[in-house]
């Protein structure tokens, strides 16, 4: 390598903001089809009409593919200046997964009511898995940035 070349520098949190974007596209895209579309268990704003539910799906749709492209955008960049760093971009991925559904388990269901899991008698058990899940992509997340944090410290200690 020429003195005037120097090695791409990864970019850790710009990594992890990158994939927080796509982590929080993708499951907030497997809300609304899954949850929406194909189970009809709910809109995204139950408290009104069904075409005003459907509306709303549509602007939550609307946020996601937001989410989704600027994510992309962000990657794709990272990944064109060889500055993608994978574990700490799977951390942030996880992460972005877990934050839209705790956000929308305890902020949409529970402290805004726009909807809940499924209009059943007993919701604890869906809330339960609901927010359960969320959890466990987060502590997913937090196992892979310290494993990338971890694997820092070696390199630079080397």
């Amino acid at each position: 390598m020429a003195a005037s070349e120097s090695r791409p520098t990864l970019d850790p949190r710009r990594s992890m903001l990158a994939t927080i974007l796509l982590g929080v596209g993708v499951m907030a895209a497997i809300d609304e089809i899954v949850f929406h579309q194909i189970l009809a268990w709910h809109h995204f704003y139950d408290l009104s009409t069904p075409a005003l539910g459907l509306v709303s799906d549509g602007l939550l749709h609307s946020a996601e593919l937001i989410f989704f492209v600027l994510g992309f955008f962000m990657f794709s960049d990272l990944r064109a200046r060889h500055s993608l760093a994978r574990t700490h971009a799977w951390a942030g991925f996880f992460f972005g997964l877990g934050i839209f559904q705790l956000f929308d388990g305890i902020v949409d269901h529970k402290l805004l009511g726009l909807h809940q899991v499924r209009y059943v008698d007993n919701l604890l058990p869906y809330d339960l898995a609901w927010n359960g899940f969320g959890v466990l992509l987060l502590v997913i997340g937090f196992v892979l940035l310290r494993r990338a944090r971890h694997h820092i410290t070696e390199q630079l200690s080397k």
